[in-house]
């Protein structure tokens, strides 16, 4: 298994690529803000084929490369269906200019190709399988990634902004709500193994037991009760 990860743009959103080896087929995870130069490195450096991008929500710092990608690869974009107004109108989706500034210009808008994404799908792409979780809370959109454990790999989730190591996404944006949050962190995270590798929308990569242990907000919501006050990040 390969993935390479690099954080790109104004807000250092986590872009990976992942492919069961170098020289084979891909898949693009989230690629935000100027993250373009590095997918067409990484893509080159390890002699990767993409078939697909796949985003775990949509806001403007996970999908402001989606177009320029998609386009010079001739692939698809999957998103879930109550997040994808976003890529056509992502000051509507963060409810105020936060950020825009550091932008810059834009390509904004849809790919040629968008398919969307529903809870509980298993996207075979690339000759690997990802199971998609709707996980509500950062925006209405959101969804994790999990791929399965195989020889000598821990099973992965890329968890967008729902999970980060120490923390959870902000819910303070249109979309956004702290209840479903703690839903999704109950129903999403909790039942998985603590093996888990754990790469996250911004941020270093964790595990689940890591998180388990020492996250305030996972540690409340498996107590059972509400989450504490924290940092959080994300757009």
């Amino acid at each position: 298994m390969l993935i390479a990860g690099f954080p790109a743009g104004a807000w250092g959103t986590n872009c990976y690529l992942v492919a069961p080896a170098a020289g084979e087929e891909c898949v693009i995870i989230d690629p935000g803000h100027e993250a373009a130069p590095g997918v067409e490195e990484t893509l080159k450096k390890h002699r990767l084929k993409p078939v697909a991008v796949v985003l775990t929500h949509g806001h403007i710092d996970h999908v402001a490369s989606v177009v320029p990608v998609c386009g010079a690869h001739d692939v698809p974009a999957w998103i879930h269906p109550e997040d994808r107004y976003m890529m056509s109108d992502p000051e509507k989706a963060l409810g105020r200019s936060i950020g825009m500034q550091l932008m810059g210009e834009l390509t904004i808008g849809e790919p040629d190709d968008v398919k969307e994404l529903t809870d509980g799908a298993k996207l075979e792409l690339a000759g690997m399988e990802l199971s998609v979780a709707h996980a509500p809370g950062h925006t209405k959109g959101s969804v994790t990634f999990d791929m399965p454990e195989a020889a000598d790999i821990p099973p992965i989730m890329f968890s967008g902004d729902l999970l980060f190591a120490g923390s959870i996404g902000r819910t303070d944006m249109p979309g956004g709500d702290m209840a479903e949050m703690l839903d999704s962190l109950a129903r999403v995270c909790l039942p998985l193994d603590d093996s888990t590798v754990v790469l996250s929308g911004h941020g270093p990569q964790t595990t689940i037991g890591q998180e388990r242990a020492t996250n305030p907000y996972l540690r409340q919501v498996a107590a059972g009760l509400g989450a504490q006050e924290a940092p959080r990040r994300g757009m």
